[in-house]
């Protein structure tokens, strides 16, 4: 919630809710000053955006009035909850761990996984019916601070009062893109470029307009420069050929744009000479030009113009998404004399990073399809928006997010043990089908199992390694993660011995709850700790640690021993027999799921039922009446573990003496 103030209900000047605003720009200067009146801030290299929030509704903007909503859901999402009605004037930027703004992390983001969005805030406009942008810069910031909201990605934008040479030493030191110096009693013009507000780069920097791209003769690359210019009373003048700062993704990216904005025609006043030798490069490979027209903008570092006003050593940052090409002219440094009357290892005094709030979601919620990397493999999510979970309109991409979030916790679990897919391609609701047979059908970089079936066929298991491999199966309509109880490495000795509380359709869950309670003081009267799991479907699960140290044969006994202990406590309600119909509609205390190649789902699993149910670990206190499979779901598990941590790691810990304990019995 924001602050309360009571000041500033009558300052500015009444007036509507304004229907779009121009943001006030900067002039660029040429070299710091000191002089009194002025403040310093940091000039953040991200998109430049105005939050309109009036009456609940929120608009996110930017500088050529396109909406920011979709893009950047995350900080919409944190200005809808921002209970204030007013104006606001900002720059959304991607941190790095040092707290310094990254403009190539910002152009490349899609969703939470790539980075942590802030928006600095810095200047507020409109307020509660009143326009404030003829007061003072001051008093609009002091107005802004007031009415901050209690969240992380709102920052102010903080003035600093240093010496503006030692300020931009500092961003230059840091990696910053320069500072911005602001007349503290600057008014807020709107859509002009004024001297009441300058900025003074740390490092050279251009936007620039694609023209054109070449092709080098030999080359292996979608493309090799560049061509780029700025515009001149409407005439797009050419300044440089940019051939690195490119990797492999960012070129693929930027191709699938040019593709579709191919002309005959030169857009240069003067086509460029792309052939031309020059003093570094006395024998260029021939280039092949292709032209486009001149609507994509981006933005390069420089080390300077040259006399004929080209770029040199030229280098790509990243795409503008928030300009308009029209708008992109030649930035010229105007000496600061002309403006103002006067003319180791640094410490980061001046930025704050981003907490650790853990990860949040891979997939954005616009795109239906999106290819992100994940371990340095590549990954095409598809089919996003298809619903999985009817009644509540869970879609793929709900569960795709869930384990992206939970597979740091999911993976001790699943690693190096071979899985059999269960895959419901259309949701719960669709036709299923299991895949245990991967060969010829996965990525070269998943790892894969041989076995032979009965028939003496050749095939593989697939065995995730690394998150990468669980993402892949979610993504191949896998909802839920089963893996053997042994791993390749010991295929025969289990890490850890299981008893799977089933009910019947007769069965109540108070009777599983009550056979799950019996289950832990049979353990407890042999001196054994077991580790309760919701099932996610209608059971319990209980593991008992074993260091893969003995056979199957040996845990299926140590099982049996449990589970025959159980029956004769519950002998009413309970079964172990294996034939379905030999069990009487009773419950079934399972110990056969003790052998090999048997799957169970995974701990922090989603199961394909109703309301989307996670496979939960419990404490041995939670196992009482009002327990409920519902409790735990995609929506509110990583609540828990993040408050809780891994309740369930003691299972892949130390193992049982089970010589010693069966001498006991």
């Amino acid at each position: 919630m924001a602050r309360k103030t009571t000041k500033d209900k009558t300052e500015g000047k009444k007036a509507p809710f304004p229907k779009t605003v121009q943001p006030m720009l900067a002039t660029l200067v040429d070299k710091p000053f000191d002089e009194p009146g002025w403040l310093y801030e940091i000039k953040w290299d991200g998109y430049r955006a105005v939050a309109m929030l009036n009456k609940g509704k929120v608009n996110l903007i930017s500088r050529n009035n396109k909406s920011f909503n979709d893009k950047f859901y995350p900080v919409y999402e944190t200005l809808k909850n921002w209970k204030i009605d007013a104006v606001i004037d900002g720059e959304i930027a991607v941190l790095n761990k040092s707290g310094v703004s990254d403009f190539g992390s910002l152009q490349n983001w899609r969703s939470e996984a790539d980075g942590e969005l802030i928006y600095y805030v810095f200047d507020i406009l409109w307020l509660n019916g009143y326009n404030l942008e003829q007061l003072p810069l001051e008093r609009r910031r002091e107005i802004l601070r007031e009415h901050l909201p209690q969240d992380e990605m709102v920052r102010f934008s903080e003035s600093f009062s240093t010496s503006a040479a030692d300020f931009l030493e500092s961003a230059m030191k840091l990696g910053m893109e320069g500072i911005i110096a602001k007349k503290a009693d600057s008014v807020y013009v709107e859509g002009e470029r004024t001297k009441e507000w300058l900025k003074i780069k740390a490092n050279k920097r251009q936007e620039v307009v694609i023209g054109g791209y070449t092709e080098n003769e030999g080359s292996g690359k979608l493309f090799s420069s560049l061509l780029v210019g700025v515009f001149d009373k409407g005439k797009l003048n050419y300044i440089g050929k940019i051939g690195t700062g490119f990797n492999n993704k960012t070129q693929r990216e930027i191709m699938d744009k040019m593709k579709k904005l191919v002309v005959k025609k030169a857009p240069f006043i003067e086509i460029p000479d792309v052939n031309k030798p020059s003093r570094f490069r006395p024998n260029p490979p021939k280039a092949e030009v292709t032209w486009i027209k001149p609507e994509l903008v981006c933005e390069v570092s420089y080390a300077e113009i040259t006399g004929d006003g080209v770029m040199r050593h030229p280098s790509f940052e990243g795409m503008r998404i928030d300009k308009k090409a029209k708008d992109v002219v030649k930035e010229k440094a105007v000496k600061t004399r002309e403006i103002v009357s006067k003319d180791g290892t640094p410490k980061n005094e001046f930025t704050k990073p981003v907490s650790d709030k853990g990860r949040k979601t891979l997939l954005n919620p616009t795109e239906e399809t999106q290819v992100r990397i994940i371990n340095g493999h590549e990954l095409k999510f598809t089919n996003l928006g298809k619903i999985f979970w009817p009644k509540e309109k869970y879609t793929k991409r709900d569960m795709l997010n869930y384990y992206y979030q939970v597979a740091p916790y999911l993976l001790p679990y699943l690693k190096d043990r071979p899985q059999s897919m269960n895959r419901y391609p259309n949701g719960i609701n669709g036709k299923s089908f299991y895949q245990k047979d991967v060969t010829n059908k996965v990525p070269s970089w998943i790892r894969m199992e041989p076995y032979r079936t009965s028939e003496g066929e050749d095939k593989n298991f697939l065995v995730p390694e690394d998150e990468a491999a669980i993402l892949y199966m979610a993504n191949a309509g896998a909802i839920e993660m089963n893996p053997w109880n042994s791993t390749i490495h010991k295929p025969d000795y289990p890490d850890w011995c299981l008893i799977d509380i089933d009910p019947s359709d007769k069965s109540t869950f108070e009777q599983v709850i009550k056979t799950a309670q019996v289950t832990k003081e049979v353990l407890d009267h042999m001196g054994v700790k077991g580790y309760p799991k919701t099932s996610g479907s209608t059971g319990i699960h209980i593991y008992i640690p074993l260091e893969a140290s003995y056979t199957y044969d040996q845990c299926q006994l140590f099982g049996k021993i449990i589970a025959t202990q159980v029956h004769t406590i519950l002998p009413e309600f309970t079964s172990i027999e294996r034939i379905v119909r030999n069990r009487n509609n009773k419950l079934y205390v399972d110990y056969l799921q003790n052998r090999p190649k048997a799957t169970l789902a995974a701990p922090y699993s989603v199961r394909p039922k109703p309301g989307a149910p996670v496979s939960m670990p419990l404490y041995w206190e939670e196992v009482k009446k009002g327990l409920s499979i519902k409790d735990f779901t995609i929506k509110n598990a990583m609540a828990r573990l993040k408050s809780e941590g891994d309740i369930f790691k003691p299972v892949l810990g130390k193992g049982i003496n089970l010589e010693k304990i069966l001498q006991n019995i």
